[in-house]
């Protein structure tokens, strides 16, 4: 057996950066973020970019005022952290590039209509993925239909306490009548199973009203609006069938909705596109002028030859304007309080809980799409899109292709992530936005690699600030996550 004495150690693949004064170690291996003494830090700087035998290693940290013993202590610690590996360590095998193939289900997302009042001019219902026009296909769910997805949904979650339905569109609530009745059937049968099921929504909020706001705040709805910022803003691409703006039509029902919706945060989602990037403006008008709890902002999904497509130099400047609401999410949190802006929100949140993803998201993994007509999709970006079709609600999933999306869409299986340390949270980015951008569900969002790793050093540094100088605040954060 090789002794100890002739291993030679390596930095292990880490991320490390500074925050309140602290030195912190971001562990691509484990997704986990560690802060580092001067013990720590010592080791890390002496290996550099190359490799040291455990005698040298041991005489640097002696030279530097440690005794033999703390600096056994110490490489030990690293080692079990994976701070340092050395080259005695067997190379863990890939993890095999599929789930189980009985991996529970968590969540449906029904597409109860792809019919829509507004005629936004970005949308991809209809867009570079839907290689075959769904002519013929259903406009709206029926209630057969739904209620074979509520049972699918139960029948294929086995073991899990709690499911979530979540209706989408086209425009969602051109179906209300169906989904009200979904919410009763649907709560119903998990009850007599002695489980719980959430819902939520998207809408465009044009078509509101009192009596669908009391509904949604008695049943617990949460509720997501698509929308793009003040007047001039939202009515330059999220416009009606004529070319006439919707901003008027949805102001007083979102002011009603903010009002009277009292159990669950109402969120605004941002598609940013040419001429709509005025991040810190559209924040402030959707967060403070309206009052919503949280607002997330998005790039467009689009190939770069769309007119609407954003281009570098306003791409620029989308992710100095999040920067500056970045140290803003932070001096809330160090004074204890929320900040509405979910791109930060929701990435500490992915921290917190040591995300460590094989997959972008829970797409055609513990997530699945229903469309009108009972088909199902990876999620609801790839509804009526017949060459992603993975079953039906009747026939069951054909675990033939499922397997084959998963099997793509492993960051294992994505050669440029393989280096990359934000990979953990990452996985190469959506299957959608890559399809429609390079034709292939599998392909990493290349386009995005640069923004997405300055974006997650950006939080891990917010994320080790608030965990050195208020660390009560992520505690309190993250059992508000888990209730939202």
């Amino acid at each position: 057996m090789t002794s100890m004495m002739t291993h030679r150690y390596r930095r292990g693949e880490m991320h490390e950066f500074q925050a309140a004064g602290s030195d912190f170690m971001y562990l691509v291996s484990a997704g986990a973020i560690f802060a580092l003494d001067e013990g720590a830090s010592t080791a890390l700087s002496q290996l550099g970019a190359g490799d040291m035998s455990h005698p040298e290693l041991v005489g640097a940290l002696e030279d530097g005022g440690y005794s033999r013993g703390d600096a056994e202590e110490l490489i030990r610690e690293l080692r079990l952290v994976q701070g340092i590996v050395s080259d005695d360590v067997i190379a863990v095998p890939e993890p095999l590039l599929t789930p189980p193939a009985d991996f529970p289900l968590q969540a449906l997302v029904l597409n109860i209509t792809n019919q829509c009042n507004l005629s936004c001019t970005y949308c991809y219902e209809f867009g570079a993925d839907k290689i075959a026009t769904p002519e013929g296909k259903k406009k709206y769910m029926s209630i057969e239909t739904a209620k074979a997805s509520v049972d699918f949904l139960l029948e294929q979650s086995r073991g899990r306490p709690a499911v979530h339905i979540t209706f989408f569109g086209g425009e969602t609530l051109m179906n209300f009548p169906l989904l009200r009745e979904v919410v009763g059937y649907a709560t119903g049968q998990a009850m007599a199973q002695n489980r719980s099921i959430g819902f939520s929504l998207t809408t465009n909020a044009t078509l509101l009203t009192d009596e669908i706001i009391a509904f949604l705040s008695d049943n617990e709805i949460g509720v997501t609006v698509s929308m793009d910022g003040p007047p001039d803003l939202q009515d330059k691409r999220r416009v009606y069938k004529n070319g006439k703006g919707s901003y008027a039509v949805i102001e007083p029902r979102l002011r009603k909705l903010i009002a009277n919706h009292r159990t669950r945060a109402i969120t605004a989602r941002v598609t940013l596109t040419d001429g709509v990037t005025d991040v810190v403006r559209i924040y402030r008008h959707l967060k403070d002028d309206l009052g919503f709890h949280e607002v997330g902002f998005a790039p467009v999904t689009a190939s770069d030859n769309q007119a609407y497509s954003i281009d570098a130099e306003g791409m620029e400047s989308v992710l100095d304007q999040f920067h500056q609401l970045a140290d803003e999410w932070l001096e809330y949190a160090l004074r204890g309080r929320m900040h509405g802006f979910s791109n930060v929100s929701e990435t500490i949140g992915e921290l917190i809980q040591g995300a460590n993803k094989s997959h972008p998201c829970g797409a055609g993994l513990g997530l699945l799409g229903v469309g009108p007509s009972g088909d199902l999709s990876p999620c609801h970006r790839f509804t009526d899109a017949d060459t992603h079709t993975l079953g039906h609600i009747e026939t069951g999933i054909d675990q033939g292709k499922r397997e084959d999306f998963l099997s793509k869409g492993h960051v294992s299986a994505k050669f440029d992530c393989s280096t990359c340390w934000a990979r953990p949270l990452c996985a190469g980015g959506c299957h959608h936005e890559a399809f429609v951008r390079y034709g292939d569900t599998g392909h990493a969002n290349l386009h995005y690699c640069d923004w997405i790793r300055e974006w997650t050093d950006t939080c891990l540094k917010i994320y080790g600030a608030v965990s050195a100088l208020n660390p009560g605040f992520l505690e309190r954060f993250a059992e508000r996550k888990a209730l939202s």
